[in-house]
């Protein structure tokens, strides 16, 4: 009975939470420049530099106005949903 409940916690909460994680991998990895993101603390920017080698990048938050921030900061890619 145990390892049925076990089984079924694993599916409905372990599994999702993982696939979750790798499509944050894969998308924090796949960041090119230009792309617009939101980090964890709510900045707005455009990737400036991305760096493969480094786990940093460099977000333009306004003009000549540069970050460096982790990359595991990025949470959000906004690219895609239309200015105001």
């Amino acid at each position: 009975m145990m390892g049925l409940i076990f089984v079924v916690m694993y599916f409905f909460m372990i599994r999702p939470q993982q696939k979750k994680q790798k499509e944050l991998v894969k998308f924090r990895q796949s960041l090119q420049k230009g792309d617009k993101v939101i980090t964890a603390g709510g900045i707005y920017g455009r990737v400036a530099e991305v760096n493969d080698k480094d786990t940093f990048i460099f977000l333009e938050i306004d003009n000549n106005v540069k970050i460096r921030v982790d990359k595991s900061s990025i949470v959000k890619d906004i690219t895609d949903i239309p200015q105001k």
